[in-house]
């Protein structure tokens, strides 16, 4: 797997490194002189070349490529791609989101749920462990007990089904930028709305929440951490 990841990572920056010589380029494995937690000025690419190594190891088809354009340390160009799913996504803030099949030049727009309640959503976590070391535990049991239906999804893909309304919102705690840069534009193109999990519009600040927009601020005031 450490071989794959820094292949697919080398190839990347090879790419963006000839054609946009003058950008910055974030990457998960090779890093650069921004690789810290903030925001950079101007144009900064960020790259996570394999997320889902876990999935990629055992042998589940959740894995993918993920690239990132940031302004000012704002992703607003994200692009997605997972070959053992054999699709593909991306969109741009304030311009749209499409996604892609193998095999196929077709451009299917994507369009988040007009859900409007989070008691008819469906939604997924990811992992209770992630909740509960990041003082969430009782807001999860909040946010999937008002919930319809509830999912434990990972990585990339149930941020993307919220891109393609299948599902109505997906989040978690313990996120690196790389892993969130890419799906932020591709959310928001698809008309959703992208934050952290205290409402920050930032990937910088280690958690994520998308939602088709219509139920965000009610994830948010589930999602508060535990009180003490």
């Amino acid at each position: 797997v450490p071989d794959a990841v820094q292949a697919v990572e080398r190839v990347i920056h090879a790419t963006l490194g000839a054609s946009r010589p003058e950008d910055d380029i974030f990457g998960e494995e090779m890093g650069t002189d921004s690789n810290t937690i903030g925001s950079r000025p101007g144009r900064q690419w960020i790259i996570d070349p394999i997320d889902g190594t876990a999935g990629f190891l055992r042998g589940l088809p959740i894995w993918g490529t993920l690239v990132a354009l940031a302004i000012d340390g704002v992703p607003v160009v994200g692009a997605i791609s997972a070959p053992a799913l054999g699709q593909q996504w991306f969109g741009a803030t304030g311009l749209g989101s499409w996604s892609t099949t193998s095999g196929s030049r077709e451009e299917v727009p994507l369009q988040v749920s007009e859900v409007g309640a989070v008691a008819d959503a469906t939604v997924s976590y990811n992992s209770i462990g992630q909740w509960v070391a990041d003082g969430r535990q009782e807001a999860l049991l909040a946010l999937t007990g008002a919930a319809w239906r509830t999912r434990a999804l990972g990585d990339f893909w149930p941020y993307m089904l919220v891109a393609e309304g299948s599902l109505d919102m997906a989040g978690e705690p313990d996120l690196q930028p790389y892993d969130m840069a890419a799906i932020q534009p591709i959310v928001e193109g698809a008309g959703g709305r992208f934050s952290s999990l205290d409402g920050e519009n930032s990937v910088w600040t280690g958690s994520a929440l998308a939602t088709n927009g219509l139920i965000h601020d009610e994830v948010l005031s589930l999602a508060k951490r535990n009180q003490p």
